[in-house]
């Protein structure tokens, strides 16, 4: 259970889910959205502007496929 001086601070509702990671030797606790944002704008920063991974796991794919069905 979350202290109630912390959940008013956060404006916390009675109930509200929360995501927990472990960050070195903290445990963080935040919101769903909050997480979805922080893995969003990770992936943004890791993929470079203009590369579409799901065209290249698909192009993976296919080349593995060509190779099996090569003799």
């Amino acid at each position: 259970m979350v202290p109630v001086n912390i959940r008013r601070a956060l404006q916390l509702e009675e109930g509200e889910v929360l995501v927990a990671r472990v960050e070195e030797d903290r445990l963080v606790l935040e919101r769903p959205r909050a997480a979805l944002g922080r893995l969003q704008r990770a992936f943004r920063d890791a993929v470079p502007e203009g590369v579409s991974l799901v065209d290249e796991l698909l192009a993976d794919r296919r080349a593995e496929a060509a190779r099996e069905d090569s003799p």
